[in-house]
C-alpha cells in the first residue's frame, strides 16, 4: 500500500474481512510499510516531550503492534520495557525488529539471556517466571496473569532495558501495578467510546501511583480539508462492513475525541494534563496541530498524609 513493500488492495480487504486480531496476523509482515504505522516524526516528539518528566523505571507500550513505541520506551526506562498486543503476527513482526529471538540464543545485535533460562510456556501460553533485568527488577510472575501467548524476555549486555513481549487484550490487562509509564501510538480507533472506560481504568490500574498515561493526538482535520473527507469515507466504510459481516473490524479515525477523552480519563482517576508538540506546528486560529496527553495516576497515600 503506496509503497512496492506495502500490501497490495487484495491484501487489505482480506484483513479488512477478518477479525481485529487474524487482520493484523495476516498484515504484520508488511505493516511497517504502511501509512498505518505511526511515522517516526510523531514517535520522536513524544519521546523529546517524556524525557524531562523521567527518568522511568519500567515501561508499557499499549497495543505495541510491531513495536514502533517500544524504541522510544527504550530510550525512557532503565530497567523494563514491555510491549502488549492482541496479535500474534505483530509481536513476532516486533521481536525480529528489535533484535530479539525466540529460541532464547543471543541475536546478532548482541542480545542475550541475563540468569536462567526460560521456562517453557504454560498450556495457556504464558511463561511462569521471567529472568530479572541487571540491577533491577521487571514486573514480577505473580504480576502478570495469564497473557494468552508466551512473552519473550531478553536482556541486552550494554546495559540497555530489558524487552518483554505479552500476547494480551488491552481492555483485560494482565499485570499488576507493574509501570511507571504507559505510552500507546494510533491504536484508539480500534475501540468503541463504550470501551474506552474499561482500557482507561485497565491502564490506570497497571500504573504505579504517580505514573503517567501518555499518547499524542492529533487535532482534527476541518471540513474544508480533503483528509475530513476522507476519514469520514473511511468511518463510513468501517460501520457499513460491521453492520453486515461478522467478526467485527473497529477502526474508527473520527471516535476519538479530545473532549471526550478528557472526561473519561478524569472518570477512571487521571489527573490530565496537555503538551503541545511544537514540531507540528499551529492551525490558524493558533491551536496546536498536535499533542500529547499526558495522564497521571495521583498517589493517593501522599494526598491522605497530607
Amino acid at each position: 500500500m503506496f509503497t512496492p513493500q506495502g500490501p497490495t488492495l487484495r491484501e487489505l480487504a482480506v484483513q479488512g474481512l477478518s477479525s481485529i486480531e487474524h487482520g493484523y496476523d495476516l498484515l504484520a509482515p508488511k505493516f511497517d510499510h504502511t501509512p498505518f504505522r505511526t511515522p517516526d516524526a510523531i514517535l520522536d516528539a513524544v519521546g523529546r516531550a517524556l524525557a524531562p518528566m523521567g527518568p522511568f523505571t519500567a515501561g508499557l507500550d499499549l497495543c505495541c503492534g510491531t513495536g514502533a513505541g517500544m524504541e522510544v520506551l527504550r530510550d525512557l526506562c532503565r530497567e523494563s520495557v514491555t510491549g502488549v498486543d492482541i496479535s500474534t503476527g505483530m509481536l513476532t513482526v516486533g521481536r525480529e525488529r528489535l533484535g530479539t529471538e525466540a529460541d532464547g540464543s543471543p541475536s546478532p545485535e548482541g542480545l542475550r539471556d541475563d540468569g536462567p533460562p526460560p521456562v517453557a510456556p504454560t498450556p495457556g501460553g504464558r511463561s511462569p517466571s521471567v529472568a530479572p533485568a541487571q540491577g533491577g527488577t521487571l514486573p514480577s510472575a505473580a504480576s502478570v496473569r495469564g497473557a494468552g501467548a508466551p512473552s519473550v524476555l531478553r536482556v541486552r549486555g550494554d546495559g540497555a532495558p530489558s524487552v518483554a513481549w505479552v500476547r494480551g487484550d488491552a481492555r483485560t490487562l494482565p499485570f499488576g501495578s507493574a509501570f511507571d509509564l504507559v505510552v500507546s501510538f494510533g491504536a484508539f480507533g480500534h475501540f468503541l467510546p463504550r470501551e474506552l472506560p474499561g482500557v482507561f481504568a485497565g491502564v490506570h490500574a497497571v500504573l504505579r501511583p504517580g505514573g503517567r498515561f501518555a499518547f499524542p493526538i492529533m487535532a482534527p482535520p476541518r471540513p474544508s480539508s480533503p483528509w475530513y473527507w476522507a476519514l469520514l469515507g473511511f468511518d463510513t466504510v468501517m460501520r457499513v462492513r460491521n453492520a453486515v459481516r461478522r467478526p467485527t473490524f473497529v477502526m474508527y479515525y473520527r471516535a476519538f475525541r479530545l473532549g471526550d477523552v478528557e472526561r473519561e480519563l478524569a472518570r477512571a482517576g487521571f489527573r490530565t494534563e496537555l503538551h503541545a508538540l511544537p514540531e507540528f506546528g499551529r492551525r490558524r486560529d493558533g491551536s496546536p496541530r498536535a499533542r500529547m496527553v499526558v495522564a497521571t495516576r495521583e498517589d493517593t497515600s501522599v494526598r491522605t498524609r497530607r
